[in-house]
């Protein structure tokens, strides 16, 4: 099965634990709204290629990592959307989950998916409990505080951002728990694996700010011109256009030499291009001259 029919179906199988007749209906109706139709899932797509790469001798394992991570990511992205931080009307081209269902229901379908990802986690670890403890430990850490994806948010609120730390913690830290959490289902060590997420999560933040600050609302799927209206730090604010392209070349180029030597690194080096050709369009590459 291919990778993304493979995540899709271990998403599918996670969304029915959340569902029952004795739920209440309008929260469990924003779940898989929050969920699906997914977005590229790149996150569970580098998480399972890393464990191929190492052998990906649990593939059920692989899975649960997997969903559990795409669960956080669509948590965050329910909570960034709130009127609280970014007021966001658009995601992935439909309303918003507190647009559609409202606002006390898009905090409470956040919540929800958080606390799925970890049971879906628990639920697999019969298999493989030593790396099922380690699964989770690592979710946990690029999550919360002080290293995960609630640290970023929390940086917005800071009156001086240190841009690096921010980047790392709002958008690296999913990507290196990706690169990490796959090389631990297969068991493989996970800190040799942090590198090359932390690159690729800062390739990514680049890309993300290029394009914020040169494409429109329609070609994102989501509002445009984010950055600048709620006073972000930005890439292209601190570089600006060549600077950031340039500076995201050197990146992917440090991603690709980072990847710790596996059965299946070729793979992982064709995965990281193909990933850069997908993030500098010809327009944001046009921008560079």
């Amino acid at each position: 099965m291919a990778l993304d029919g493979r995540i899709e179906a271990a998403m599918g199988r996670a969304m029915a634990l959340a569902q029952s007749e004795a739920a209440p209906p309008r929260l469990g109706a924003a779940l898989p709204y929050a969920v699906f139709p997914g977005g590229a899932r790149i996150r569970p797509t580098i998480l399972m290629s890393v464990a191929l790469a190492c052998g990906d001798d649990r593939p059920g394992l692989t899975d649960a990592a997997a969903v559990a991570l795409e669960l956080i990511h669509c948590a965050s992205l329910v909570h960034d959307d709130l009127p609280a931080f970014d007021d966001a009307d658009v995601r992935r081209g439909k309303a918003t989950v507190h647009r559609a269902f409202g606002e006390p229901l898009a905090v409470l379908a956040g919540d929800s998916l958080i606390v799925l990802a970890f049971e879906v986690l628990a639920r697999a670890g019969a298999e493989a409990p030593e790396r099922a403890l380690g699964l989770v430990r690592h979710l946990a850490q690029r999550t919360g505080m002080p290293f995960g994806i609630c640290a970023g948010q929390g940086w917005e609120s800071e009156g001086q951002i240190d841009l690096a730390a921010y980047h790392r913690a709002k958008t690296g830290a999913l990507f290196i728990a990706a690169t990490q959490m796959g090389a631990l289902a297969a068991g493989q060590d996970a800190e040799p694996w942090e590198e090359l997420g932390a690159r690729i999560g800062a390739a990514f933040q680049v890309a993300d700010d290029l394009k914020d600050a040169l494409l429109g609302a329609e070609e994102m799927g989501k509002p445009a011109g984010q950055d600048v209206a709620h006073g972000r730090p930005s890439a292209v604010t601190e570089l600006g256009v060549a600077g950031a392209v340039a500076h995201l070349r050197d990146i992917l180029g440090g991603a690709i030499a980072s990847i710790p030597a596996c059965p299946g690194e070729a793979m992982l080096a064709q995965m990281v291009r193909a990933y850069a050709e997908k993030m500098t369009p010809a327009r944001l590459t046009a921008a560079k001259g």
